[in-house]
């Protein structure tokens, strides 16, 4: 509002406003840290209208699990054994009444009444039919596995089917990371208006994670203490990982700091090197303002982020991502990263499609006598 001359707030502006961070974009297109931003700019509207913000209705409670029949007697047999013999918390114990009611609801559909008739058959045709994501696939397995095996330990099944039942093994591959080309970096930087005092912290501080690699909670709590001019070097204990990290201090990005810290950094005692805008001008109450300045710049710079993420941590990506095509070493890339072992960089291995492309082997031919052979019967 401020810097727009706005001096009423009202819903024109909070539409103008969201317009401009999110570039149009809305409901599930936005990611879960704008939402928050869109909800809480949405109830200072709300607010404005009608005094008050409305606490959203609480879900109804939901009922509670019933365990009928002679299986149902079985499950909670299990579940007061666990609970007094195992001492389960009421979360854990809710989790298996959960699980188990599952089970019996399938039970009672297949017509499966008494424990007897439990199979292995049936076990796995119910394990198939199973709707759930995977990560509440596998405490649905162990809960079951649990319950079979207290069966077979009260004599009440003959087989120990606990062990027929598979083990479910959750393996995510981390998202591929968003990077842009030297180009589109290239443009964004350029884009900076270094006119104004904001527009000189704004480009030292993209120039620190394009050119540096540093993470968004490095820039904001980066010292005067970290600067070493006399041997043109930054040293940092990095904030995520603990690890100490030298790296040099480009001409271009030490200009950019002297800069900023000349004619637009206002007089302070502050530490930090960087501060906000506007009076008192303190240091950065976190990471998230330099992550909002650097895709407010992409936005201005018109570079296209379809599908891709535009961070901060999209400028380190494509540090990352330029070092590795021009064949620099797992390990420099690591130590300029500032990773803690050259495992966190193999990350960038999966989308240097130059590298992988060289890789490739040729399929030999095949002779045509191998089609032919057998009078060619075996391929008919």
């Amino acid at each position: 509002m401020v810097s727009n001359g706005i001096h009423q707030y009202d819903q024109k502006v909070e539409e103008q406003f969201l317009n401009f961070e999110f570039d149009g974009r809305k409901g599930r297109k936005l990611f879960k840290q704008e939402q928050f931003l869109a909800n809480g700019t949405r109830k200072l509207t709300e607010f404005q209208n009608t005094g008050q913000i409305k606490v959203p209705n609480l879900p109804l409670k939901k009922a509670p699990f019933i365990f009928k029949g002679a299986l149902g007697e079985a499950i909670v047999s299990f579940l007061d054994y666990k609970h007094v013999e195992e001492r389960l918390s009421t979360i854990r114990l809710h989790c298996y009444k959960r699980c188990l009611f599952l089970f019996l609801e399938y039970c009672n559909e297949n017509k499966i009444h008494i424990v007897r008739d439990i199979d292995l058959a049936v076990l796995l045709h119910y394990i198939n039919t199973i709707n759930c994501g995977k990560t509440l696939i596998v405490p649905v397995l162990s809960t079951l596995r649990c319950f079979l095996k207290y069966l077979f330990e009260q004599k009440l099944l003959a087989i120990d089917y606990s062990r027929r039942i598979p083990r479910y093994r959750i393996i995510d591959q981390p998202k591929l990371p968003s990077t842009y080309s030297k180009e589109e970096i290239e443009k964004l930087i350029v884009s900076i208006d270094r006119s104004s005092p904001i527009g000189k912290r704004n480009y030292a501080i993209i120039l620190l994670a394009a050119r540096l690699g540093l993470r968004a909670s490095d820039i904001s709590r980066l010292k005067f203490a970290n600067l070493h001019w006399d041997t043109s070097t930054i040293e940092i204990e990095q904030v995520k990982t603990g690890k100490e990290l030298i790296l040099p201090l480009l001409p271009d990005v030490g200009n950019a700091i002297i800069d900023y810290l000349k004619y637009g950094r206002a007089k302070s005692e502050e530490a930090c090197v960087f501060l906000s805008e506007r009076s008192p001008y303190s240091n950065f109450a976190s990471s998230n303002v330099v992550t909002h300045i650097v895709q407010r710049a992409y936005k201005k710079a018109g570079i296209n982020t379809e599908g891709r993420r535009f961070g901060p941590h999209s400028l380190r990506h494509s540090l990352g991502f330029r070092m590795l095509e021009e064949s620099t070493v797992l390990p420099v890339i690591s130590e300029v990263l500032g990773h803690k072992s050259t495992e966190s960089t193999r990350y960038y291995l999966r989308i240097d499609l130059k590298s992988m492309q060289q890789c490739m082997l040729e399929v030999p031919s095949v002779s045509p006598d191998f089609y032919l052979q057998k009078g060619g019967v075996f391929y008919d």
